[in-house]
């Protein structure tokens, strides 16, 4: 099936950023409540509810409308991302807007069989003007083969700054409902196992991607985060310890997650503007 009609498609959705979502959002991640949207939890706004009969069997609105309607692949997952901060934070109270535009879509053929890859692009706006540009990264893919393989520890990183945290499941579900995101994997634990086939609740990769934007924050105190981007590399899952590691050569800050087995689950780069701070 072809989709390249939904190439070039936009929508524009407005919002305002509200103080229940920062205090929702610090409180989920063990943090004092900002007084300036810290990068990437504008992933709060813009939240796509819709009416039951308008869910689809994986908690996710149904298949079809601004992205294209690839019924015939299941799993649906966030592989990656790229982010521009050009300008000012948001702040409480904002009124905001999101320009999304459908940039291109990609069938592939890899080791789990047809994959087809979309890549959106948002501009976010606010009163001072864009403070978000931003590229994502979506594949579908089919339920055949194991959903996930084992992974092989990935190699010490004896210079880097860590941080563990334990994603349980109150966590996942308190992200998912800040977050808008119904999607079954997260919080569905007979779904996640007996639908999709993973061992157990699957950590969200936004997530991941803000505690690795958090840590690259905190190492460069005399900076400000510029741009950002994520790959997700293999699934996690909750009750397992994650943890993030950081190191900052001058502009740059190398990141990534491991589980508990030491495999590598998402990767990141963060590139800072010491003249912004």
């Amino acid at each position: 099936m072809s989709f390249e009609e939904y190439v070039g498609r936009s929508e524009v959705r407005e919002d305002r950023l509200d103080a229940r979502l920062l205090r929702g959002m610090a409180a989920t991640l063990g943090m004092a409540e900002p007084t300036a949207l810290p990068p990437l939890w504008h992933w709060m706004l813009f939240q796509d509810w819709v009416l039951p009969d308008r869910i689809g069997p994986d908690g996710h609105p149904k298949r079809g409308g601004f992205l294209p309607p690839v019924h015939d692949l299941p799993r649906r997952m966030w592989a990656g991302g790229r982010l521009h901060f050009p300008g000012p934070k948001l702040h409480e109270g904002d009124a905001v807007r999101r320009t999304s535009t459908i940039l291109s879509v990609n069938e592939k053929t890899g080791g789990t069989g047809r994959l087809v890859f979309v890549t959106v692009k948002h501009v976010v706006e606010g009163p001072a003007g864009i403070a978000v540009e931003e590229e994502q990264d979506i594949v579908y893919r089919g339920a055949e083969g194991a959903a996930v393989k084992a992974g092989d520890p990935a190699p010490a990183w004896p210079d880097a700054v860590t941080r563990q945290v334990m994603p349980d499941p109150v966590m996942l579900f308190r992200y998912s409902a800040l977050t808008g995101n119904g999607h079954r994997i997260h919080y569905d634990h007979p779904y996640v196992t007996g639908v999709e086939g993973y061992p157990g609740l699957v950590v969200h990769g936004p997530l991941q991607a803000t505690l690795m934007a958090h840590l690259a924050v905190d190492l460069a105190p005399d900076a400000v985060l510029r741009r950002f981007a994520f790959r997700g590399r293999r699934p996690c899952f909750d009750s397992r310890p994650l943890t993030v590691l950081g190191r900052r050569d001058g502009n740059l800050v190398a990141l990534e997650t491991r589980d508990d087995s030491g495999a590598t689950c998402m990767t990141a780069e963060a590139e800072l503007d010491p003249a912004g701070a």
